[in-house]
């Protein structure tokens, strides 16, 4: 889409790697796409593929064998990740919400052992916080991690679900209840190896979109896990996942304005192209005005997303602009969607139409990462 006001977030170097990013994604991402969405999960090649461009490393620091950047190649891989409807691999979740929670709590050993095959795509991680019987409420928990005697490991029973990754993954960040006395700062989080005994995997749930991604519910009865496996400390999962939380949630922002202005962008050269009544859809008043709103709609998030992520990237972003931009955003983008497939007509409803796709796609933004009914309570409590 052409901005009336140039972004500059960005210098030189950032748009050499979007471009590298960019020409992944069209030369060995999209020709297998629908073969991923057919088998509903992505397979370990491409994750290696990931790893050997740099794209699982953006902003892990090198000497854990990343690049060593920061938060604008982040968002760098989920712009063009949106911009090219690529919903899976779910490497925004791996390399931009996981990892930087362990580059942050993690000791020197734990970020020496965990993060260079993660980075290096040889393995895949998710996060386990939904539980069958709750949702964004994470005091709930109901997952335990119970001390065997004066051992060295915890016993963990429960279960999870919505896992994304939860199928291919490798190790999961496992939020447990520690200590139900002190509620919700009864919390530890535990990097949890899915291979050991005790851990099964349900059914890969179907979704309406996301379909490439796998989305698995995961069982943990008696799984022993080595207190060396705690990460951040014990009952300090709180802490934790409210650190990561902002990420995630600016990392949703950031997906959710750029898919709307590739729907913009998708929807002005299809109604120019379709034919109605003697003309292009396009030359009809009525088109002409829903775009330029929604043209509008799109250049005016753009500056405020732009501006949380250069204050993310200096740590300064908080926890209730990280819970607007969330709101904003993934309000914005299911309303364009929605008018974009209405341009299209009956075609818009045709799944090989890549506004079909980004429409069923978009729509879990406005659950995940916490419901926009959080973001508002979030909000609010600072008003």
């Amino acid at each position: 889409m052409q901005f009336g006001i140039p972004r500059t977030i960005y210098g030189d170097e950032h748009e050499i790697f979007r471009e590298s990013v960019a020409r992944f994604l069209k030369e060995e991402v999209l020709p297998q796409y629908e073969a991923w969405e057919d088998a509903g999960r992505t397979p370990r090649e491409i994750w290696k593929r990931a790893g050997d461009i740099g794209i699982l490393g953006t902003s892990t620091p090198e000497n854990y064998g990343g690049m060593g950047g920061d938060f604008l190649f982040d968002a760098i891989v989920i712009e063009e990740l949106g911009r090219y409807g690529v919903a899976a691999p779910a490497w925004d979740m791996h390399a931009y919400i996981i990892a930087p929670i362990l580059q942050e709590f993690c000791t020197e050993d734990q970020k020496q052992a965990w993060l260079p095959p993660m980075v290096s795509g040889e393995v895949i991680s998710c996060i386990g916080l939904t539980e069958p019987g709750g949702g964004s409420d994470l005091k709930e928990i109901k997952t335990s991690a119970k001390r065997d005697g004066a051992g060295d490991e915890y016993v963990i029973n429960g279960a999870k679900t919505f896992i994304t990754n939860g199928h291919i993954a490798d190790y999961i960040l496992l939020a447990t209840k520690t200590d139900p006395s002190f509620g919700a700062k009864g919390l530890s989080t535990f990097w949890v190896d899915l291979s050991l005994p005790g851990i099964s995997r349900g059914k890969n749930l179907k979704k309406i979109g996301n379909k490439a991604q796998d989305t698995a519910e995961l069982f943990f009865d008696d799984v022993r896990v080595p207190a060396a496996n705690i990460v951040g400390g014990i009952n300090e999962g709180w802490k934790v996942l409210m650190e990561g939380l902002v990420q995630e949630r600016l990392v949703v922002a950031v997906r959710s304005v750029v898919m709307a202005e590739a729907a913009v962008d998708q929807t002005i050269a299809y109604t120019k192209e379709r034919q109605a009544f003697g003309q292009t859809v396009f030359d009809f008043q009525n088109t002409q005005f829903k775009l330029a709103e929604m043209a509008a709609d799109v250049e005016a998030a753009r500056p405020f997303v732009d501006r949380c992520i250069e204050l993310h990237t200096r740590g300064e972003l908080s926890m209730d602009v990280a819970a607007k931009s969330k709101l904003w955003t993934t309000e914005l983008a299911d309303r364009v969607l929605d008018e974009c497939l209405q341009l299209h007509g009956g075609y818009g409803y045709m799944w090989e139409f890549p506004i079909a796709r980004a429409w069923a796609d978009a729509r879990v933004h406005r659950i995940y990462a916490g419901t926009n009914e959080v973001m508002k309570y979030i909000i609010s409590r600072n008003l």
